[in-house]
């Protein structure tokens, strides 16, 4: 039983970051994309975040919350490997920018390869990590389908406008069944930690990512909300990678598989609050009425093109 559970949730992962990436692709442009990046200001600000204030918060926390050097590890692990595949999906529960959730996406997901390989050692002394092999399954199973769907929508419109709200369904289906699993599969090892601090840790990890990443997206709640969750979703694949090929400790994966359940118990939930604190700032066709009655009477057109848009 547990056999099948595994693959399963194997089968989920699969399915939820490429169907995510090709929805992605299908309901968004290359222009779109890069368009938020050319804010440099903006994005300097996400990588001080993710590959300089994310580890250090790591260290700090290990300073404070005494964890073995199996758990010590793969918190370390966590908070050098940025760009996670579930960062579109988190973005778009939230209701934020998509368009610059993916394009941080994709940056993040690019500089971790080359990051980590060259960090990491000093961190971890004797750790040796190959780039390839970090890149080798982002490029498959995201960059790709990102890639497809994109060419997709700027050639055939109309069939991305039909397939991409199938493929969204499909991408939120495998993640509910993927954290159920996740949860399943993983209770002893959740059990296994309790009392050790660590998840105490993972939480205070989390929380603060997101705070320090939504203090530097201010002053737009759209990028506070992207920049938060990016800074609090850590790249668990590539973190993964890392502690499989370099630490035979079982509890370093345990690390980081607790630490992926608890990213994603805890950013979930808080993507729906911020979607519903955003809510009232999205103008409604009440308070687009309301904007047309209070117009000057010879500014027929005003801001919607027409006196038939302030009738609708």
């Amino acid at each position: 039983m547990a056999v099948v559970l595994e693959s399963l949730a194997t089968l989920s992962v699969l399915v939820f970051v490429v169907s995510s990436m090709l929805a992605m692709g299908l309901s968004l442009t290359i222009g779109q994309i890069v368009e938020p990046l050319r804010d440099l200001r903006l994005v300097g600000k996400a990588l001080l975040a993710n590959f300089v204030l994310v580890p250090l918060l790591g260290y700090a926390i290990l300073v404070v919350v005494p964890l073995s050097e199996a758990q010590s590890i793969g918190l370390i692990l966590l908070a050098t490997a940025a760009g996670a595949p579930f960062l579109p999906k988190l973005v778009e529960n939230a209701k934020g920018n998509i368009a610059f959730g993916v394009g941080l996406m994709v940056l993040l997901m690019v500089l971790t390869v080359a990051y980590v390989p060259l960090v990491l050692p000093f961190l971890l002394p004797g750790v040796e990590v190959n780039p390839f092999d970090i890149a080798s399954s982002l490029i498959v199973l995201m960059l790709v389908p990102l890639a497809i769907g994109l060419v997709v929508k700027a050639r055939y419109a109309d069939t991305a406008a039909s397939v991409q709200p199938v493929l969204n369904q499909t991408s939120s289906t495998a993640l509910i069944l993927l954290v159920v699993l996740m949860l399943v599969l993983n209770f002893q090892n959740v059990l296994s930690v309790i009392g050790t601090g660590a998840i105490f840790a993972l939480l205070l990890f989390v929380v603060v990512s997101f705070g320090l990443g939504w203090v530097l997206g201010a002053p737009g709640r759209d990028d506070r909300s992207v920049m938060g969750l990016g800074t609090a979703q850590r790249n668990v694949s590539a973190a993964l990678v890392v502690g499989a090929q370099n630490f035979g400790e079982p509890d370093v994966l345990v690390m980081l598989i607790v630490g992926a359940i608890v990213m994603l118990v805890v950013l979930l939930p808080l993507g729906g609050e911020l979607d519903k604190r955003t809510r009232p700032t999205v103008e409604t066709p009440e308070s687009e009425t309301d904007r047309a009655t209070e117009q000057p009477a010879g500014d027929g057109a005003g801001r919607y093109g027409g006196a038939d848009r302030q009738t609708d």
